[in-house]
């Protein structure tokens, strides 16, 4: 048998997301690897109530913004406040796509990753 345990989005400026993805989803770091070299850093996220972790991996050399390729990929929240968490990612400016008719709506981190807002069932 297999579970999910973590997704993994590399990040350019890890300060600056960890902000976004406490701001605007409610995420914590729960586990931290760096290298002895301190040539790149991992900061798992967690959201307080399942044991998925989104990583983001920091590689101190990088400069250039990664290639999402054609970005149809996403990783996915379900949300029990959905009105209330979607006016305040109108709020941050962060909504980069709504599909009012699946009620449901994307959000775009600072690296470009798309994130899919889903209201709890």
């Amino acid at each position: 048998m297999v579970t999910f345990n973590h997704f993994n989005f590399n990040v350019l400026d890890l300060e600056r997301s960890l902000k976004f993805y406490e701001e605007a989803l409610g995420l914590k770091p729960v586990r931290t690897k760096e290298a002895a070299d301190k040539s790149f850093q991992l900061v798992y996220l967690g959201d307080g109530k399942t044991g998925f972790t989104l990583e983001l991996t920091w590689l101190r050399d990088r400069r250039e913004p990664y290639d999402l390729g054609e970005g149809e990929f996403h990783l996915a929240f379900q949300a029990e406040n959905y009105q209330e968490l979607h006016r305040r990612h109108k709020e941050m400016g962060v909504v980069c796509f709504e599909n009012e008719g699946m009620g449901i709506y994307f959000i775009e981190d600072p690296d470009g990753y798309w994130i899919e807002i889903v209201p709890a069932k």
